[in-house]
């Protein structure tokens, strides 16, 4: 039996739902498609990692820069344009040869939306606010970040007052390299502490 209508059999089960969903909602008249969209291209391409990953690139190629996001990020980041709720009080913390940092939020899901959009579904879950403090190099390692033992890993805990974006170290191999193509480097895992920053192809 032909028919000629389309169907969601090319999404992924979640994404099934949720467009199942908004064709519910904008059937009823609850939400307007337009308005979505909107929404969705804010928080990827105006709020999401994108942002963040412009900051360190910038820290990257400017000391000057890197010195005053390591003294007030919230200043740093806002002289950017990226500003706003869940990233008024910011502090970035620097990876080195010696010490690998990784955010977590132990008592519920405080995370910088400006700089790094939505949190994962992972940044969330109970078992990684309480594993990343407890075991947090059997967390990396569920990553696929293997780190060496001499390096000394620290867990930030965000709250409310304050957020953390992890400046990952700069990948060899990029000198000379602009913000833009460093930015591409940058990926969100790595300004959470759970990844590092893509090496240059």
């Amino acid at each position: 039996m032909s028919h000629n209508h389309d169907h969601d059999n090319e999404l992924d089960p979640f994404a099934a739902r949720v467009r199942a969903l908004e064709t519910i909602l904008t059937q009823k008249g609850l939400i307007d498609p337009a308005a979505i969209d909107v929404i969705v291209d804010t928080y990827e391409t105006k709020i999401g990692p994108r942002n963040g990953a412009k900051v360190v690139a910038k820290a990257w190629v400017d000391p000057d820069f890197a010195a005053w996001l390591k003294r007030d990020a919230t200043a740093a980041i806002g002289s950017l344009g990226y500003t706003g709720r869940q990233g008024e009080h910011m502090q970035a913390v620097f990876n080195t040869a010696d010490t690998h940092n990784l955010i977590v939020c132990t008592l519920c899901s405080c995370y910088p939306w400006s700089v790094l959009g939505l949190p994962p579904v992972w940044y969330k879950a109970p078992p990684y606010r309480s594993r990343a403090v407890i075991d947090p190099r059997g967390v990396l390692e569920e990553f696929g970040l293997i780190l060496p033992a001499t390096t000394k890993i620290r867990v930030w805990d965000s709250t409310a007052e304050l957020r953390y974006l992890v400046v990952p170290m700069r990948p060899k191999g990029t000198d000379g390299w602009s913000e833009g193509r460093l930015a591409d480097l940058v990926t969100r895992d790595a300004m959470i502490g759970t990844g590092l920053a893509r090496e240059p192809a």
